[in-house]
């Protein structure tokens, strides 16, 4: 795999081991030096089947697409290529020279504390924090070009060969786990492909980041940014919008952080209108969890001395990427009661406990109503906007996108206040007519615990005040037949109470 000694080049690098805040890291294809106030990236010389950095000319080139595609996503982080050039006397330098020798990025050297994979590592990764990065993706996504190259199965299946290749690289896996695990990802394949088609006709494929994990985002004066894209093969880049947010998705899966992984899919879709594709996420997390096991299992080949940690590690994703491809049949829980019961947090909570990884979609009363009317979830909307029959648009949205999510083969956990029949009547109807099982719950607390919650809220989708909970209570009849949970006990032991109560229907 190894093309050509670089040992000059780094050597010419490590020179400057004398200054202050000197520090090396290694990837499986890049050296990384952190010099002062400077980061300097390079190449390193191997050729595998998805990338070929065998000559100095190739580096280059890379260098220099690498800064050009990330100086968007990360103002002020990419300062430019610097020339690593062989002068008179042989001696190396930046830019000045005869012989090209290597290349590297030129960088502005950032806490590594800002990137979000050590944030993780640390647990002050937030709700709040993860759903700016949702929106900053869905905008990246949103404005990435449109690229028409073959069917959305087929790039794909590209995918797919291109990680059966990888796995050749390494001694991990025996041939015939292999065989059965390409096999799996293939016969996913086929079922997938008429969505996967549907959505490349639809210009779902982009040339997006295809890096998208935790390591490869930072704060960037206190904004969460991508950097470090794929620059080195466009076919790995130009993919389903969904698979590249998958691999941010396996990301926080992997890490132990499952609703985390299902806060970011569900304020992407929030974000993007993605509904169609959410069924596809579980399959596309394991490709990912697929390209990072081998990917660790190539490292091992260069990396002895950390043998055990990699295959190890090589192996966690490995047996993810299965897990992942397993199918899981739909559900519908549903969540009412009154403002101040808990609705949003316990759906938040439960979601990622519903279905396959990430989870469930979560339809909102209330992130729908924003949605209508073109505010973020945290804008507060008029009166009017609560109007009788702008509501019942609002359940009537809710009961067509689950619908659409459950005739799919997605979960769905809908959260409303569902205080009238009719309402509660139209979200069963939809779990029978997509024929899923259900369980309707209704979150049940005393009106001064609602009052107290009510008023001590901050930021939230949710507009209700004392004035909308207080017409609720007058109105409110004694006619709910859902199975009631108290809701004043913490989020966890609700959701917990949730998970064990038997579905009210099944087709």
């Amino acid at each position: 795999m190894l093309a050509e000694d670089q040992s000059e080049a780094i050597a010419f690098l490590e020179e400057r081991r004398g200054l202050e805040a000197f520090e090396r890291m290694e990837t499986h294809i890049s050296y990384i030096f952190l010099v002062g106030n400077r980061a300097f990236k390079m190449k390193r010389a191997v050729k595998l089947p998805y990338v070929d950095f065998s000559t100095p000319g190739l580096r280059l080139e890379a260098c220099e697409k690498e800064v050009a595609l990330n100086a968007a996503t990360a103002p002020g982080l990419y300062i430019g290529v610097r020339r690593v050039m062989r002068g008179q006397g042989g001696r190396l330098r930046f830019d000045n020279g005869d012989e090209l020798v290597d290349a590297v990025v030129e960088m502005v050297r950032f806490d590594q504390g800002a990137l979000l994979d050590r944030m993780a590592m640390e647990g002050r990764l937030t709700a709040e924090l993860m759903t700016r990065a949702a929106r900053m993706i869905a905008r990246f996504h949103q404005a990435a070009p449109v690229i028409h190259q073959g069917s959305g199965s087929a790039n794909i299946a590209g995918v797919l060969r291109i990680n059966a290749a990888g796995f050749q690289t390494s001694r991990v896996f025996g041939d015939e786990e292999l065989r059965a695990f390409n096999r799996a990802f293939e016969e996913k394949l086929a079922v997938h492909a008429p969505l996967l088609d549907a959505r490349e006709a639809a210009g779902k494929v982009r040339r997006c980041h295809g890096d998208l994990h935790l390591r490869n985002i930072c704060l960037i004066d206190g904004e969460p940014r991508l950097f470090d894209c794929i620059e080195f093969n466009d076919q790995i880049a130009t993919v389903d919008t969904l698979y590249d947010l998958a691999f941010l998705l396996m990301d926080l899966w992997h890490r132990g952080f499952p609703e985390l992984a299902n806060l970011v899919a569900n304020r992407y879709l929030d974000e993007t209108n993605d509904e169609d594709g959410f069924v596809l996420l579980p399959y596309l997390m394991a490709i990912r969890a697929a390209v990072r096991a081998h990917v660790t299992a190539t490292q091992l080949e260069e990396s002895e001395a950390r043998s055990c940690e990699l295959a190890a590690e090589a192996r966690s994703y490995f047996a993810l990427a299965r897990s992942l491809i397993e199918t899981v049949p739909a559900r519908l829980i549903v969540i009412g009661g009154f403002s101040g019961s808990g609705k949003t947090t316990v759906a938040d909570m439960l979601a990622a406990e519903v279905g396959a990884p990430p989870g469930a979609r979560v339809v909102e009363s209330d992130r729908i109503r924003k949605a209508m009317h073109g505010v973020s979830a945290e804008e507060r909307l008029p009166s009017a906007a609560y109007l009788p029959e702008v509501s019942e648009r609002v359940y009537g949205e809710m009961a067509d996108r689950t619908l659409t999510l459950l005739r799919a083969g997605a979960p769905v956990v809908a959260n409303a206040v569902f205080d009238r029949v009719p309402n509660r009547a139209r979200i069963e109807a939809v779990a029978r007519e997509a024929g899923v099982p259900y369980t309707a719950v209704w979150l049940d607390a005393d009106a001064a615990l609602l009052r107290r919650r009510v008023a001590s809220r901050r930021v939230s989708p949710s507009d209700a005040d004392l004035e909308i909970l207080t017409r609720q209570l007058a109105a409110a009849k004694n006619d709910v037949t859902w199975q009631k949970v108290d809701a004043d006990r913490d989020a966890r032991e609700i959701v917990r109470d949730i998970l064990g109560l038997h579905t009210d229907g099944q087709v």
